[in-house]
Order: structure tokens, then C-alpha cells, then sequence
């Protein structure tokens, strides 16, 4: 698909006007953000590495693609770790056959698969050795404060949280494996920072990730280094991309301004005519929505494997974020085929169908035809958003549920 994707008279207009750019500027010593004039507007580690294959003499349609088709590739192994348990092999298998993954990485030559082969693999370092199956929050601490506030009264109870000895104190308290434990937080926050690096949303992932760590110290220990990475990456831009440092600002500036485009998925096709839309008004209801919406499966699933949260974030955000391109329905794809649901497959197959459609067929068209059958492909989009909601996994917010409800059997009478 890579070849002959690279070899097609059609190129996606971003992986053409501005992630090559990104790729030219790092090669000519320039600023990859400001060079490309915005159509970068992340990170420069992954134009670095366009710029090295670029300086190898590889030709662009080529180079671009590698990188995604190459951390796909290292996804394979990482979501059979992710699953764990006898049908690692079998949900490996199912991700490398997964079409959407296909498309995104060996057409469009989006950079989703590398964001995700960084997240998950900062997944399963949190995690460590051990049963795949984990539970997230453990402890209801508000539910002990006012035991404590209704025995001893709220400073009592306050200080036997956050006092000396209190809760908090012993939470923070080295264990008899903190040194390997701190060092598998330090690994996991690298990975999770390199995901940032190359993207913004994988701070998504961040909760799922804190939560399959063991204590709070290791938890503390992977946020900042978390943080850490992408700062190295912003810091180093005088040395590294050519940036003098009074343009640090412009190009912070460049990657937080992110454009009200609505219209190409979900609901906003239905107020936009199925084009895209310059529409803030929409772009704010629905990344407010969003953030309560991820609030709420925080919430609901904060109980459950922080894979099964994640999985939840991940699907919640795909049915009401105002903007959406596909190359973002493969967010979701490692965690919810390392742990399927019951409605998994008719929600992967009918993404993978709509996208499938986009990337193939409407491409084959001349521009007037493209943006007339983009209003009804956008439109159409809204009928997946319940498959996605009956996607989530419902019956795993209690870690006590099964993970997959085992067939029933009629037990067989004994012999005598």
C-alpha cells in the first residue's frame, strides 16, 4: 500500500503542503513550525526524522510514509502485549489486518501511528510484569474523609489525610520495590513524553498510564518526566532546528493556535451543509463537551482497567468532538482490539468502511465532485457514533466483571 500509495498522481494535501515542509526546513537548517508557516504545528521531533531521510536522498512520497508504515509496523507486538493473556497472538494478528491502520499510515502518511506506538508502549511498561487484567482507584478517599469528618470532625479528619502519618504521608513512603518501580515510571513518562512530542492528544492517554503504575510515587515520577520530554524538545529548538530564541515564543504560540475547522464528522456536518467550517461557536460547545464528557468516563470507569478507561476516553471524545479527521478514529484501535467488547468489531468495521470510503474512492475525483460527495460521505458519518457508544465497555466498569462474559453451559450429570 505504501508503494503504491507513493506512486499515485493523488497525495493528501497535508502529507504534500505541510508536513513536507516541516521535513525541507529541518533538512535546510530552518524552524520546522515556522517554515511550513503553521502547517506544522507540533513538536519538531518527528520533521527530524523526516529531515534524516530526506538528507539520505529518499524521495519524499516515500520518506514521509516510512516513519508511519515503520511505528505500525512496531504497534503489532505492542498490542499483543497490551492484551496479554492467551489471545495476545490472535489480537496482534487482528491489528495488523485492521484497515483503517492501513490507511492512515501507508496513504495518508499521518503521524497517529507514531504518537500510539509511543503511548502503548508507555501502557505496557506502566503495567509490568504480571496479570494483564489491573483496576484502576482503589481508595475512596472522600469517602474516608467523611467517615472521618462525621467521628472526628474536619480538621481531625484533615489532618489524618494530610498531616504527619496521615494518608498522604504514608502514600509517599518508599516501598521494599521502589527503586525498580520508580525506574519503570521514569521509562513509562519518557514513552508517554515522545507520544506528546509527536502529537498533543496522547494526553489523553496520561490518566490510563498513572493509574497502572503502583503507587503514587511512581505515579509522580511519570508525570514529570512526562512533562520533561516535550520541554527538552521545545528548549533545544535553537540547537537542534535552527530556531533563534526570541521565535521560542512565535512557535508556541503557532502550536497552540489550532483552527475552528468543523464539518467533517459527527454532528457539525448537520449545521455546515457537510463542508468545512471556519464555525468557533461550534468549535467551543464542543470542546467543552468534550472535557465533560471525559470528566464523567473518568468518573464512571475510574474503577475499572485503566486500558478499559482509556479505551472509554478515547470512544467519547470520537462521538462528540466538533472536528475530526480519520486518521483520529485510530486512536482508539490498539486498546479496544487488545480488549475487545461486545460491540467492538461492528464499530471497527464501520469505521474502517467510512474511512475506507474517503481515502479510496473519493479520491479519484476531480474537486467539484470530491466536495459534493464529501457532504453526503460527512454526513454520513453520524450513524457510527452510536456503534461507537455501544463500543465502550460497559460491563467492565466494576473490576470485579468479567472481561468477556463466558458462554453458558449446561453442567453434565455426574457419573455414578
Amino acid at each position: 500500500m505504501l508503494f503504491t500509495a507513493a506512486n499515485d498522481s493523488w497525495q493528501p494535501v497535508d502529507f504534500v503542503e505541510s508536513f513536507r515542509p516541516a521535513g525541507e526546513a529541518v533538512l535546510n537548517g530552518e524552524d520546522p513550525v515556522l517554515a511550513s508557516e503553521g502547517g506544522w504545528h507540533f513538536l519538531p521531533t518527528i520533521p527530524y526524522v523526516y529531515g534524516i531521510l530526506l538528507w539520505f536522498g529518499i524521495p519524499w512520497e516515500y520518506a514521509g510514509r516510512l516513519v508511519t508504515v515503520v511505528a505500525d509496523i512496531l504497534l503489532i507486538p505492542l498490542v499483543a502485549k497490551l492484551a496479554g493473556g492467551p489471545k495476545a497472538s490472535l489480537r496482534a494478528l487482528q491489528y495488523a489486518l485492521n484497515p483503517l491502520a492501513l490507511l492512515v499510515a501507508s496513504i495518508h502518511g499521518q503521524v497517529e501511528p507514531v504518537a500510539l506506538v509511543f503511548g502503548v508502549a508507555a501502557f505496557v511498561v506502566a503495567r509490568g510484569p504480571g496479570s494483564p487484567d489491573r483496576v484502576g482507584v482503589t481508595t475512596d478517599v472522600v469517602a474516608k474523609v467523611r467517615r472521618g469528618m462525621a467521628a472526628y470532625g474536619w480538621r481531625t479528619a484533615l489532618h489524618r489525610v494530610v498531616g504527619p502519618g496521615g494518608m498522604l504521608h504514608r502514600a509517599l513512603l518508599p516501598g521494599p520495590t521502589d527503586r525498580a518501580d520508580l525506574k519503570r515510571a521514569a521509562l513509562a513518562g519518557l514513552l508517554m513524553g515522545l507520544a506528546l512530542c509527536a502529537k498533543s492528544w496522547p494526553i489523553w492517554l496520561i490518566p490510563g498510564m498513572l493509574l497502572l503504575l503502583p503507587h503514587l510515587r511512581s505515579r509522580i515520577v511519570a508525570l514529570f518526566t512526562t512533562g520533561l520530554v516535550p520541554l527538552f524538545f521545545l528548549a533545544t529548538l535553537p540547537i537542534f532546528a535552527g530556531t533563534r530564541i526570541d521565535q521560542i515564543p512565535d512557535v508556541i504560540d503557532t502550536i497552540r493556535d489550532i483552527r475552528p475547522i468543523v464539518g467533517e464528522w459527527g454532528w457539525t456536518p448537520h449545521f455546515t451543509g457537510g463542508d468545512w467550517a471556519l464555525r468557533a461557536d461550534l468549535a467551543s460547545f464542543g470542546t467543552n463537551l468534550i472535557y465533560l464528557c471525559v470528566i464523567a468516563v473518568v468518573l464512571i470507569w475510574r474503577r475499572a482497567d485503566p486500558i478499559d478507561m482509556t479505551t472509554a476516553i478515547l470512544l467519547v471524545f470520537m462521538v462528540v468532538t466538533p472536528r475530526l479527521g480519520a486518521q483520529y478514529l485510530l486512536w482508539f484501535m490498539p486498546f479496544l482490539i487488545a480488549r475487545p467488547t461486545r460491540f467492538a468489531w461492528p464499530a471497527i468495521i464501520g469505521v474502517s468502511f467510512w474511512a475506507a470510503y474517503g481515502y479510496i474512492y473519493m479520491t479519484q475525483f476531480d474537486t467539484d465532485t470530491w466536495w459534493a460527495l464529501h457532504a453526503d460521505w460527512s454526513r454520513a458519518s453520524i450513524v457510527l457514533l452510536p456503534l461507537l457508544v455501544l463500543a465502550m465497555p460497559w460491563g467492565r466498569r466494576d473490576p470485579a466483571a468479567p472481561r468477556l462474559a463466558p458462554p453458558v453451559q449446561t453442567p453434565e450429570p455426574s457419573a455414578k
